[in-house]
Parts: C-alpha cells; structure tokens; sequence
C-alpha cells in the first residue's frame, strides 16, 4: 500500500510539473518569461514550454491595440484664455519586455506625457486658432510623444482630440461678448436708418420749399401777366388793380367761409368801394 501511495504521488508530480512546463498562449497576447526573477524570453501565442518551478510567467500582455481615455484638462492659450481639453490615443505593443521593464505604468505614463504635450502645444496657439485646429494639435501630439513611448516598445496609432471648449468662464465672456456686439451693430444700424429718414426729411422739405418758391414765381408772373393783360384790355390805371384785389378778396372770402371756425361771413354792398379804400390807405 506505502509503494502505491508512492507511485501515485510521483504520478501527480510528473503530471502537475508537466502541466506547469506548457503554456497555452491565447492569440492577440503574449507573456513575459522570468528565470530565477530575470527576464528569460518572451512566448507568442499558441503552445509553449517552459522549465517548471524555475521560470515564471508575471507578466501577460496584450498585443491588441489599447485606446486610452486622456482625462479632461484646463489649458491656457496664449492669449490667456482657458479651455477644457481632452483626448484619447490608440497605441499597440510591439515589444512587451520593454513595455513592461521599461516604465512602471505605461498606461499613466502615456496619459501625462499626451497632457503635457496638449498644454505646450495649446499655450503657444491662440483661443480662435486652439478651438478650430483640432487636426494640426494631433499631428504635433503624434509627433510629440511618438518617439517617448517608441523606447517602451510601444507604437502610438493615433492620438485624437475629443473635446476642445472653453471653460465655463471663458464661454460666459464669449456670450456676453458676441451679446454686446449684436446691441452695438443693432444700435449703429438704427442710427444708420435714423440719419438716412433726417437726410430724406430734409431732402424732402429742401424740394418742397424749391417747388414752393417756383410755384410763387410761377404766381407772381402770372398775375403780373393779368395785371398787364387787364390795362391793355380796359385802359384805366386804376381798375386792373382794383379788379384783382377783389378777385382775391372774394377769393379770400371765400375760404373764410368753408372754415371751420367760420361762423358768419358779412360781404360788403359795394365791392368796389371796399377796394378803393384798401388801396387808399
């Protein structure tokens, strides 16, 4: 019984120290072998093996490509305005023993060094060319960092600028800014509008006093005409004068009547004697 207890015990042993000599790697992954604490090798996906108890296997790293969020930010421009920034970079691990060995944490590594670039970049732009150059920022960010991580054997695929805005602060100013300009613009166009109707105004009185004035020549030569046409016709010196002021008078009158005001209109029996007498005095 002792020496069957023994057989199955080396048994267990040959088939535990076997299963703990291979080593399946899955695809789009490898793993880091480390003899005696040093590093030994790397396995590629599919079967490996390796000597039991004495390599490890601490590491395991995917080879796939890895999208890392880079968190929000505060940045200033160049011009002393603060935007809110962040992003996000696709990189891939082309050489994991130096992923691994190479920098503590990559992924914390990547994240600042994407943050500091962003702010140097950004603080040499200004707000107006920051918030409408997205593609400009990530190709200097790609070129920024790109040889940094290269000597973690890692490759950045990309970096890409999600958001890119002003602060809440900033995006205040900017909407009472663009507020006051609309108020301006408004005010000049009314000002505008009001100067062009006094222009056509005056414009307006200036012909009707032109017109006005030719009309009163126009009036005067006429009854200078009618005046002369009168003597001519009837020879006396006095009646031409007398038959149009009473041709006015009874015109006068005659508006005196339609008047509103007008309550009683007296005419004077002898027409022609009331003229005598306005010409007399």
């Amino acid at each position: 019984m002792e020496g069957l207890s023994v057989i199955l015990a080396l048994v267990v042993l040959i088939v535990v120290t076997i299963a703990m000599g291979v080593r399946i790697v899955p695809q789009g992954s490898k793993h880091i072998v480390q003899r005696l604490g040093k590093y030994q090798k790397t396995l590629t996906p599919g079967m490996n093996v390796i000597i039991p108890y004495v390599d490890q296997v601490p590491y395991k790293v995917t080879t796939k490509d890895i999208v890392l969020d880079i968190p929000s930010q505060e940045v200033i421009t160049q011009d002393n305005a603060t935007i809110i920034a962040n992003a996000v970079a696709y990189i891939n691990i082309v050489s994991p023993e130096k992923a691994v060995y190479g920098v503590e944490d990559y992924e914390i590594a990547i994240q600042n060094l994407v943050q500091t670039a962003l702010r140097s970049i950004v603080g040499e732009m200004s707000l107006d060319a920051a918030l409408s150059s997205r593609d400009l920022i990530k190709a200097k960010l790609k070129e920024g960092i790109s040889d940094d991580i290269a000597d973690w054997g890692i490759n950045l695929k990309t970096v890409e600028i999600q958001d890119i805005n002003p602060s809440q602060t900033m995006q205040k100013a900017m909407e009472e800014q663009a507020a006051a300009e609309r108020q301006r613009r408004a005010t000049v166009t009314r000002a505008e509008g009001e100067k062009q109707a006094a222009i056509l105004e005056a414009d307006g009185r200036l012909e009707a006093s032109k017109r006005d004035a030719k009309a009163q020549v126009v009036l005067a030569d006429a009854s200078r005409e009618a005046i002369e046409r009168v003597s001519s016709a009837i020879g006396d010196k006095e009646m031409p004068v007398m038959y149009l002021l009473g041709e006015r008078y009874i015109g006068a009158l005659s508006e005196l009547s339609q008047s509103d005001n007008a309550k009683n209109v007296i005419l004077p029996a002898d027409l022609p004697q009331a003229v005598k007498g306005l010409l007399n005095r």
